[in-house]
């Protein structure tokens, strides 16, 4: 199939793709990278009236630290991100999840943001985000705001993103002194969307993990520092929390199984990596 047809317009400013978004509204959309979105062009299941390409906007191609965070721009490419120096020092997480993100010629193109503004339940970035307690940065003409990974994922492929807002940027904390952070993934092909993707940071007093893959968004939960049996219980309530459903993927049952095992395998690993 082929896209509707649709206006095209290249920003030259994050002003001026706001402008554009705050006229059309929803008949919007935003093209960074377009992994994600041109295929919906193509199904047509993304029909707009008004493209709006930010990807040669300099200052939305930044990746830097700043606040114990690192801030991601919304023009910047996956690889940008696996390549920037020290991150795996610095934010170990995303080191080992971002291999996990389709394959080396999707992540030459396609954007962290634009990850997190798909949201699709399965995706790893909107799970290590939400792990990491991150934050979206979001601006339009009216206002700037940020929102945590919580409040921005609402649900299947939805986000708290208002019509005429653009994603700005996306905030990870950088790793704390004696943090351990780890990821595991299961899929079909490795490249593919996970059927589920496990992503745990673990200090010397907290195990939080993250999963995606399993409901309609990726779901975390926070627990003391468990051990043994008490892990284990942990693990199979929130397997059962996330109601798992049988689809041509995989079964309810797998889907839990995974969450019990690759939830156990992260946060192992985390402990391990704690420095």
């Amino acid at each position: 199939m082929k896209p509707a047809r649709f206006d095209y317009q290249r920003a030259e400013s994050a002003a001026e793709a706001c402008e554009a978004l705050a006229e059309l509204g929803g008949d919007a959309r935003v093209l960074a990278g377009g992994q994600s979105l041109v295929p919906m062009l193509n199904m047509r299941l993304a029909q707009p009236r008004l493209l709006v390409d930010i990807s040669r906007i300099e200052a939305l191609q930044k990746i830097e630290r700043s606040g114990g965070r690192l801030l991601v721009g919304a023009g910047a490419r996956q690889a940008a991100l696996l390549s920037h120096d020290g991150l795996a020092e610095a934010a170990p997480l995303l080191a080992a999840a971002l291999p996990w993100v389709g394959h080396a010629q999707t992540r030459a193109r396609g954007t962290v943001c634009g990850s997190l503004a798909h949201a699709d339940p399965s995706a790893e970035l909107p799970t290590c985000l939400l792990a990491l307690q991150g934050a979206v940065r979001l601006r339009s003409s009216r206002r700037h705001r940020e929102l945590p990974a919580e409040a921005f994922l609402a649900g299947l492929m939805s986000t708290a993103r208002e019509d005429d807002e653009l994603v700005e940027a996306a905030a990870f904390p950088l790793r704390r002194a004696g943090e351990g952070q780890a990821f595991r993934e299961f899929g079909r092909r490795h490249g593919d969307f996970a059927i589920v993707g496990a992503a745990a940071v673990v200090s010397a007093q907290r195990i939080r993990l993250a999963v995606g893959g399993v409901a309609d968004r990726p779901m975390a939960r926070d627990w003391p520092a468990l051990e043994g049996s008490a892990l284990d219980d942990a693990l199979n309530a929130f397997a059962w929390e996330l109601g798992a459903r049988d689809d041509l993927h995989a079964s309810a049952r797998l889907r839990r199984d995974l969450v019990r095992a690759l939830g156990r395998e992260a946060i192992e690993e985390a402990r391990r990596c704690r420095a």
